[in-house]
């Protein structure tokens, strides 16, 4: 009978925090209202048919509006972005609205833009200004050495280090942790994911507190903040503009951007094109700026010929070389109602992976109300907690090819998860720490009293293996269970498509700055990097 109760009581609390009589977190704020940089913000339609400008940024997204600001200072730049403006959502400016604003997506101009590998793995893309750092789960921390080793790139650490600091007096703030990021915080020093770091944004090997994008206030930041330092006599950014190829000049004796072609939503066509000396820059992220490369006609000969675009430079490399960071993990039930929080401690390990956790507040049907109540069936709202792995690197490689001639389709890509041994290895490692930090003391309290005072975990979803010692059996949840963190990055790569100065090889007045130059993610998220590479 007591067993009975305790589900009733928990069944009442749910119920309670649906109607608003409980409440998980401080009172939802309201969105931000349009900032004042946001003057020189204009929809693509007030654009002319045909301007100049010194540079020319592809994509407002976690790289192009930090690029933007900074080049606005001695530059006429213009900022393109397909999709529309973040204030004015309620769920993309607030921490609450995370799930929310990945899920509720559409096909033309939703934030995030949702689409699957070949694999059958759901991902997100951003399509707002302030891109993916206006959708992520707003966790902020710098690269790992290894990163700026391996990265192809010659560094001037301490321009590095000023940039980030740029984008941190302006969009990073240190979370306050509450039940759950707590204990995983004290279950990863349990478990000997040491040392302790406190709050730190340096990528430090052990358990840390890393910084947020949101305020405590819950209200979120993103890349599309710094716009506000730009030189406002000296940039315009134009939202629902896509971008549908780079125009291209061929003398005979070198191949030369000179602007781009962009639609409008009335689809009307605009030429942006660059005055001498200028430049064409590519923002638009690793799905973006590969697609656009190849529908521009820089790209394999022989594949652009299939799809009957002209090659303008035949170039092997594009859309090859691109890389998601697998994610792995189990999701739990609590006994207790939760707050919801997104990732603010990782655990960095020894052996490659990156342990990380969230809570959130999750719709479930409830088949109890379609039989005692004769009414439309609504959700019950549960509280679930994961905690997850994400792996160094990764070394299995994957490629991106053209859906459609239509930049608006998203492109085909391959990931090959797991092709490499070397990244299955590191998920079987970070899964058995999973399975420790379950054991840990810090968890018993999130564990269900069964019958004969026994406790167990509510899990939603594949539990771990039991034989966790086993190394086939773990291997194999490694292959089932693997889902994204949204860290995908490649396509464009150092080296191969463009040079140590991120120009594109064989064309002039063409230049690459995003993460579809990077063969290697920095660290445990890669927003705090792409926004200093910006800068």
């Amino acid at each position: 009978m007591s067993k009975l109760m305790d589900y009733y009581l928990l069944y009442t609390v749910l119920l309670l925090l649906l109607r608003g009589s409980v409440s998980l977190s401080n009172a939802r704020p309201r969105a931000n209202r349009h900032p004042n940089f946001m003057r020189f913000v204009t929809n693509a339609t007030d654009f002319a048919s045909e301007e100049y400008y010194d540079y020319i940024i592809v994509g407002g997204g976690t790289a192009g509006c930090p690029l933007a600001a900074t080049l606005s200072q001695s530059f006429r730049v213009l900022l393109l972005e397909r999709g529309g403006v973040p204030y004015t959502r309620p769920n993309v400016m607030t921490h609450d609205g995370f799930l929310t604003t990945l899920t509720d997506v559409n096909s033309f101009d939703s934030p995030a833009q949702s689409f699957i590998s070949e694999e059958g793995v759901p991902n997100a893309r951003g399509r707002v200004l302030g891109g993916s750092s206006a959708i992520n789960a707003g966790f902020y921390s710098r690269a790992d050495r290894q990163f700026f080793e391996n990265s192809g790139l010659d560094w001037d650490l301490m321009t590095v280090n000023q940039s980030y600091e740029w984008v941190e007096r302006a969009i990073v703030f240190r979370p306050q942790l509450r039940t759950w990021q707590s204990a995983i915080r004290d279950a990863l020093l349990e478990v000997g994911v040491h040392p302790f770091n406190g709050f730190t944004l340096e990528h430090k090997v052990g358990t840390k507190i890393g910084g947020s994008t949101f305020d405590r206030y819950g209200r979120r930041h993103s890349s599309a903040d710094l716009l506000r330092y730009a030189r406002n006599s000296n940039i315009r950014v134009a939202v629902y503009a896509t971008v549908e190829r780079v125009l291209l000049s061929d003398s005979g004796s070198n191949v030369s951007a000179i602007g781009v072609v962009y639609r409008d939503q009335l689809g009307r066509y605009h030429h942006a094109m660059i005055r001498d000396r200028g430049e064409v820059i590519l923002s638009a992220g690793s799905l973006g700026t590969p697609q656009l490369m190849l529908l521009s006609g820089i790209g394999p000969r022989s594949y652009l010929s299939t799809w009957g675009i002209p090659v303008a430079i035949d170039q092997p490399h594009v859309g090859g070389f691109v890389y998601d960071n697998p994610r792995n993990g189990i999701s739990i039930v609590p006994p207790v109602p939760m707050e919801n929080s997104l990732i603010q401690v990782v655990g960095v390990t020894e052996d490659g992976a990156f342990l990380e956790a969230a809570s959130n507040v999750i719709p479930f049907a409830s088949p109890l109300q379609s039989v005692f109540i004769r009414a439309p069936a609504s959700p019950l709202y549960v509280p679930v907690t994961t905690i997850m792995e994400k792996i160094l690197g990764p070394v299995s490689v994957g490629s991106l090819r053209l859906a459609s001639t239509d930049v608006r389709i998203n492109p085909v890509v391959r990931f090959n998860y797991f092709s490499d041994p070397q990244d299955l290895e590191r998920c079987v490692n970070g899964t058995r720490k999973i399975g420790e930090i379950l054991r840990s003391r810090a968890m018993q309290d999130f564990m269900f009293r069964e019958w004969f005072g026994s406790h167990r975990f509510r899990f939603v979803g594949v539990p771990l293996p039991l034989d966790q010692t086993n190394d086939l059996v773990m291997a194999d949840f490694c292959r089932r269970t693997v889902s994204t963190i949204w860290h995908y990055h490649g396509g464009c790569v150092v080296g191969k498509v463009v040079d140590y100065d991120l120009k594109v090889k064989g064309v002039d007045s063409l230049r690459i700055v995003d993460g579809s130059t990077f063969n290697i993610s920095p660290g445990t998220n890669p927003q705090a990097t792409l926004m200093m590479l910006g800068r």
